[in-house]
């Protein structure tokens, strides 16, 4: 199918009541699966004025966060980095003293060149994550990585789990397309996430098939402000979501809703299933979740008797050491009830793996040696501390780069993060758009740009639009984008590659081209490029993208990491969590907050005028057993650290469940370290990733 040509004019000419305001076209870079089409009021070269959601994607339809709206409070605001800076005091000082740009890369250089030479070049490590979703802008520093052999990058930190358990079932990352649920959908089950806090898109969906007279149906640990919107909540106990899943299994097969033709033509083992899952009544998946067993046996019910049945799973599934298998678990249902063969069924957790762009140019892949060693993004705090398994038996890290990302703040056992900074042998640059926490520690720090101040171009997960931007405004003072940076180290390193050479149009330009897509002046005039790739292949009707063409009821799991043989066979109840014990008998999930995006808008104002402070919220009855009322100061801790917070009373989750929202600063604890100093760096199911909401702690009430 050929994609949709979703023509777009940017206007020129402002309205009568808006004098000297141009309204200009860009894409929102934030680390959201909603990529949101914007429509920026520039006010003159250097100036915006509101952001708004363009409707030019009909998938942001006009709508956008909070967050971004407010974006001009982000990008002036005084706090931001203007220049060079050299550290003069202790790490972590914030003692810095302005440099020119030439001296600071020289001096980056220099250094990366003596550690090599002392350790190889696997002791530098360029880190880095998604700050910005640009492709150009944050995936460019692995063409330095590849060209220079310094260690490889194994990015855990946010999809590693959920994305591979949606492939082990499905085969690709894309499913059916949200925009079906306005006017197709009879059941939306919003699994695993919060849009109201962090893909406000889904929420338009789903609340247009609502008002139409489709249930909501949301499946999480608390009640969040997705749940209050529901016609159905089900706060399951953290990291039990496949106990669940398996479990309505069991009601589809038992009651006859599954659709044994389907089952028979797209899946590769029905009869399997069916048995295994008898043996896992809604009795057996009540004790693991919490819930009732009337709760899951009537939205096993309500599941199967819907005409078109709707989940969109999201990122929850991520944080969990089971989180692949709990993925896979729910993702089985429509494969079960063949809710896929419908417009508004079937599923969607991301699209990412529909678009054809080819990343060689962008990233290096050319230069790949896979001799080189490959750290893991997650164990940051291990790594820096000198762990042999983590450093994979390699020499230890004393160089890094780091772009888009804040892991002072948002790595897990966050003691160990600090620890490793603070090391007198490691030498750290930050590009950065303010003086963040890991910036802090750095010894070079350079100020950046941001999305509005940039040629960038952006896959989407959310929907299926590819789309180009071009900077709106000029940079402040003296910041220089990622692509700038890595392009002038590769020169003081003798980096050799031609992506070096080129503009960020010009790479964007080629690798568009070499894609087979719209070339990048052609995507930005139109307002992106559609890849929708049609009912039938959406939903997987002409197949689900294995050799077979079926559902994989019976992944294989060994096939992504050698931790998968350990896994089940077939869908079920994969008990690896960190569960509670007399010790430490909550679970604590640490979840984004609404006006918060990672570390990201910690700096803004109105965020932290809605944000407050950070807080658990409790179980009431919970807070009754600990002498608690709203406001308390509680420590909340474990073998790996300790923090303090303010508790709340929360209805709506189960006793034993914590809630953290929001990665707060450091500095906004009284401890000076923030609630990452409790979650771990292990590794998830089978083949890593990051745990956050999969953590074991104590409660204790403090004077």
């Amino acid at each position: 199918m050929s994609p949709d040509d979703h023509s777009f004019s940017p206007s020129t000419k402002a309205k009568a009541d808006q004098a000297g305001i141009t309204i200009v076209p860009s894409v929102c870079p934030h680390d959201c699966t909603s990529t949101c089409a914007l429509e920026v009021e520039r006010l003159d070269s250097k100036r915006i004025g509101r952001v708004r959601g363009s409707q030019r994607n009909d998938y942001t339809a006009g709508v956008i966060c909070e967050k971004v709206a407010r974006y001009a409070e982000r990008i002036h605001h005084p706090d931001r980095l203007m220049k060079p800076l050299r550290r003069v005091g202790p790490k972590g000082s914030k003692q810095f003293a302005e440099i020119s740009w030439s001296d600071a890369l020289d001096i980056v250089a220099e250094q990366f060149i003596a550690k090599a030479a002392l350790h190889g070049s696997e002791t530098i490590w360029p880190y880095y994550y998604a700050g910005t979703m640009g492709l150009v802008q944050r995936d460019g520093i692995n063409r330095l990585r590849h060209e220079m052999k310094y260690s490889r990058w194994f990015s855990t930190i946010c999809v590693t789990l959920s994305d591979t358990g949606w492939i082990a079932g499905v085969g690709a990352k894309r499913g059916a397309d949200v925009r079906e649920v306005d006017q197709h959908s009879d059941l939306v089950v919003i699994w695993g996430g919060n849009p109201v806090n962090t893909q406000v898109n889904v929420m338009t969906h789903a609340m247009k098939a609502k008002k139409r007279g489709a249930k909501l149906v949301v499946v999480d640990p608390y009640r969040t402000g997705t749940a209050e919107q529901a016609d159905v909540h089900l706060a399951v106990r953290p990291g039990t979501d496949g106990a669940l899943a398996v479990a309505v299994m069991h009601v589809l097969f038992k009651e006859g809703y599954a659709d044994w033709d389907y089952l028979r033509k797209y899946t590769d083992a029905p009869d399997e299933l069916a048995a295994h899952v008898a043996t896992r009544t809604p009795e057996w998946a009540a004790k693991i979740t919490g819930l009732s067993v009337e709760e899951i046996v009537s939205f096993a019910r309500m599941y199967g008797q819907a005409k078109a049945a709707f989940i969109r799973c999201h990122h929850g599934f991520s944080r969990s050491r089971n989180g692949a298998a709990n993925m896979h678990a729910v993702t089985s249902l429509p494969a079960v009830t063949g809710a896929w063969k419908v417009k508004g069924g079937g599923a969607l957790y991301g699209h990412t793996g529909m678009y054809p762009i080819k990343k060689t140019l962008i990233e290096g892949l050319d230069m790949i040696d896979t001799s080189v060693r490959e750290l893991d993004q997650s164990r940051l705090g291990p790594i820096l501390t000198g762990d042999a398994a983590a450093l994979n038996n390699g020499p230890p890290v004393t160089g890094m780069l780091i772009q888009n990302t804040n892991p002072a703040m948002v790595c897990p056992e966050l003691q160990l993060v600090h620890k490793g900074f603070k090391r007198d042998d490691l030498f750290v640059c930050v590009h950065e758009q303010f003086m963040t926490e890991t910036a802090a520690y750095a010894d070079i720090v350079l100020p950046a740009t941001m999305f509005l101040e940039h040629d960038d171009f952006y896959t989407a997960s959310g929907h299926t639009f590819f789309q180009v931007t071009k900077a709106v405004i000029d940079a402040p003072g003296e910041c220089r984008e990622n692509h700038y940076v890595i392009s002038e180290l590769a020169k003081r390193l003798g980096a050799k590659h031609r992506g070096f050479d080129m503009t960020p149009w010009e790479i964007m330009d080629e690798s568009l081209k070499a894609s087979g897509m719209w070339d990048a002046e052609t995507n930005w005039s139109k307002g992106g490029q559609d890849f929708h790739l049609g009912f039938e292949t959406s939903h997987f009707l002409d197949g689900f993208v294995w050799p077979d063409k079926k559902f994989r009821f019976k992944p294989d799991w060994a096939a992504y990491g050698p931790r998968g043989k350990e896994m089940p066979v077939l869908p079920d109840h994969f008990d690896v969590i960190d569960n509670a014990t007399d010790e430490k008998p909550f679970r604590l999930v640490a979840a984004p907050a609404r006006t918060f995006l990672n570390s990201t808008f910690t700096e803004t104002p109105s965020s932290q005028k809605r944000e407050v402070r950070p807080t658990a919220m409790m179980n009431p009855e919970d807070c009754v057993a600990l002498g608690l009322v709203e406001g308390d100061r509680v420590e909340v801790g474990n073998e790996r650290g300790k923090t303090i917070v303010n508790a709340r009373p929360k209805a709506g989750q189960q006793r034993g469940v914590v809630v953290v929202e929001g990665i707060w600063p450091n500095r906004d604890f009284e401890t000076g370290i923030g609630i990452n100093a409790v979650t771990s760096a292990d590794p998830g199911w089978p083949n890593g990733g990051a745990v956050f909401h999969d953590t074991a702690v104590w409660i204790r009430k403090l004077s």
